[in-house]
């Protein structure tokens, strides 16, 4: 992802964006988490990449994690951007028409802005 002046925005002002994913095998959970390289190659609003940062990898075995297998966090500069992530994207409904090939047993996705940012 390319810097642009959004990218330089402070943490506590970035729309956060998370998702976990109930992948129940493991082939799938890895091919979800390669799949999201093209997210982050492909991500154009207005002509130039708008995702802040993502970060993606497997959940960690523990009983607090629910069966949640895979997690993504997506940062935006503005609601205006994860509205237009959800809903129009042209990477991240590619994203969404592989997930749909997958066993999935559940997806929970959480949209926040950080009132509390520590180092």
């Amino acid at each position: 992802m390319s810097a642009s002046p959004a990218s330089h925005l402070p943490v506590h002002e970035r729309i956060q964006r998370v998702t976990m994913f109930k992948l129940p095998d493991p082939a799938h959970q890895q091919q979800l988490i390669e799949r999201y390289k093209d997210l982050v190659a492909n991500n154009s609003r207005h002509g130039k990449p708008y995702i802040l940062s993502l970060v993606v990898g497997p959940a960690d075995e523990h009983p607090r994690s629910q069966g949640y297998t895979v997690v993504s966090r997506t940062e935006f500069a503005s609601r205006d951007d994860v509205l237009f992530y959800d809903q129009e994207c042209p990477a991240h409904q590619k994203l969404i028409a592989f997930i749909k090939t997958l066993v999935v047993e559940d997806i929970v996705t959480v949209v926040f802005k950080p009132q509390l940012v520590a180092p």
